[in-house]
């Protein structure tokens, strides 16, 4: 960025809108201070129309489409409804917006906008984890990586859901002026100083879903999480060949037998650490894992904390 020259940063709006994804950089940028309390950027709400609907109020916006073109950075914040279309004229002006140079960054769900203009392509991006299964099934050619809070791809980013866009907008800042203004504009905003962009995200404990044809399988896999569990005895439960077992969860989860076992015995400490007072030995014991050291180590790598940090963070007081 030009010494003293203001950063334009324009943040898309459209019907639809994910209210607090808009918001969010509107925010954070306008936050941010340089010396002599200069302000560095300014902000604009760039509307597909004058008049832009959520689902929760409709609101003005003073700038339209084409301003995208004359901003420095453009944000694209969430769709509440990921099935719906991108409107022709938006995939048109950040395609022009990205001709002129413009850095874009999305936030969670807004990665399906910028999907559509096909400018993630061949490159590596995340969403919120609950809709990054859907991203990656309509758009085989982004490389869509669910545990992480935002990617960096130098003029493409994408983050993942809701908070995960303050990470975003902190790490922009920081490229743009450094640790100690992101740092301020994070003590305005009360928020951490810094969440590396690899740390994973924050997913909810589920049970095995029922609409998998190995729903059987998985319920008696819960059940016996604290147990040792080996490829042969999950094929002999699911009266098929391990050749077959390993084949269909890669095709209907994802991944192997043995790594969704873990995963899975992950989710169970991750509930216990939010729902009880065990000891971090004893979560450990009761997810299956040898010591709470293996826990720790296994956790570090699916959650990107220490099981301490998420109890603490995450545990549900009265």
């Amino acid at each position: 960025m030009a010494k003293g020259r203001v950063h334009k940063v324009a943040v898309l709006a459209f019907h639809g809108v994910v209210p607090f994804d808009l918001t969010t950089p509107c925010e954070v940028f306008g936050r941010a201070r340089v010396r002599a309390g200069q302000r560095p950027y300014e902000v604009l709400v760039c509307g597909q129309s004058r008049r832009i609907r959520t689902d929760a109020f409709d609101m003005h916006v003073k700038h339209g489409l084409r301003d995208l073109v004359k901003a420095d950075t453009v944000i694209v914040p969430g769709m509440s409804d990921v099935t719906k279309p991108v409107p022709r004229s938006i995939i048109d002006a950040l395609i022009a917006a990205n001709a002129a140079g413009a850095r874009i960054a999305s936030i969670c769900s807004g990665a399906f906008v910028l999907a559509a203009t096909g400018l993630l392509d061949g490159l590596s991006a995340t969403t919120h984890w609950l809709a990054a299964p859907m991203l990656a099934a309509r758009y085989p050619q982004i490389n869509v990586n669910p545990n992480v809070l935002f990617v960096d791809n130098g003029r493409i980013l994408t983050s993942a859901g809701a908070a995960a866009g303050l990470d975003l907008c902190l790490h922009l800042i920081r490229t743009d002026h450094g640790a100690a203004v992101a740092a301020d504009a994070a003590r305005l905003s009360v928020m951490p100083l810094e969440r590396a962009g690899g740390q994973a995200q924050f997913i909810v404990y589920q049970p095995p879903e029922s609409s998998t044809g190995l729903q059987q399988l998985l319920e008696w896999i819960e059940r016996r999480l604290d147990r040792v569990l080996t490829l042969e005895s999950m094929a002999e439960q699911a009266k098929v060949s391990i050749r077959t077992l390993t084949r269909r969860f890669q095709e209907q989860l994802g991944v192997s037998p043995l790594q969704w076992v873990l995963q899975t015995r992950v989710r169970r400490a991750q509930h216990a650490l939010e729902t009880t007072d065990l000891s971090i030995e004893r979560v450990a014991a009761t997810a299956g894992f040898s010591s709470s050291t293996s826990l720790r180590e296994h956790f570090a790598r699916v959650v990107g904390t220490s099981p301490r940090a998420y109890r603490n963070t995450f545990r549900k007081r009265a």
